[in-house]
């Protein structure tokens, strides 16, 4: 067997065979390349299940609220701990509506009430919209960081496989083919831990804009309602 195929037979052009004899330095930038793809099909499964039940959450209250029952009913059964955004939502703005009527609704409290309820329900969405979107830089950094990351692998395996090359003094293919591949296996982990999460991030940035434009236009339902309460309260 000549120089040529004994490292042909040496290295083995297979995924296990690229990273176990890549460079200790490839090694890592691939194993954090894996750990940052796991971890991001992880938060993929987790946001896709969270923003379907956030949705279906919310059509189960909207449901409640436009059913033409009691608010007060509502709010009394939903309690001090709401399981969803929207139901978070109108906790608060009905919390600050019971807390000024039960003080008493003076000709001042009337025209601060209104401005209150809409900054309680308001600091409320920017809260559990905090909630929804954790993770969501992490998705963001994965997809802009990993190609670059992957590329670094490559470039140090390469320069590491010339080295061998200068080395060894042959330059046939059998010789310069497995180093090469395992440099461009660190930038194929790259990718495939960044295209997932660009594709992921774009998909639920979306998804969340329209819930929170959701809430947005709830609150400002809720807050209509409560503005006719007050002013039939004054008309009295």
């Amino acid at each position: 067997m000549n120089a040529a195929g004994a490292v042909a037979t040496a290295h083995q052009i297979t995924i296990w065979g690229l990273f176990w004899q890549a460079d200790l330095l490839v090694k890592l930038v691939m194993i954090m390349l894996l750990a940052a793809s796991v971890w991001c099909w992880a938060i993929i499964i987790e946001k896709l299940m969270r923003i379907r039940r956030l949705n279906a959450q919310a059509d189960a209250f909207e449901e409640s609220f436009w059913s033409g029952g009691s608010l007060d009913a509502l709010y009394d059964r939903i309690g001090k701990r709401p399981e969803d955004p929207m139901s978070a939502t109108f906790a608060a703005g009905m919390r600050e509506w019971r807390h000024a009527a039960d003080r008493g609704l003076g000709a001042p409290m009337k025209t601060s009430l209104q401005q209150r309820v809409e900054r309680v329900m308001s600091v409320t969405i920017g809260r559990e919209m905090a909630r929804a979107e954790r993770y969501m830089t992490l998705l963001a950094s994965v997809g802009s960081t990993a190609p670059f990351i992957g590329l670094f692998g490559t470039v140090w395996g390469i320069m590491n496989s010339f080295t061998s090359i200068a080395a060894s003094n042959n330059t046939s293919l059998a010789v310069v083919a497995p180093g090469i591949a395992e440099a461009l296996f660190a930038t194929a982990m790259g990718l495939l831990a960044a295209i997932p999460a660009v594709i992921a991030y774009n998909k639920f940035s979306t998804d969340l804009a329209r819930y929170a434009d959701r809430l947005e236009t709830f609150a400002g339902e809720f807050a209509a309602i409560l503005s006719r309460h007050l002013e039939e309260r004054g008309a009295a």
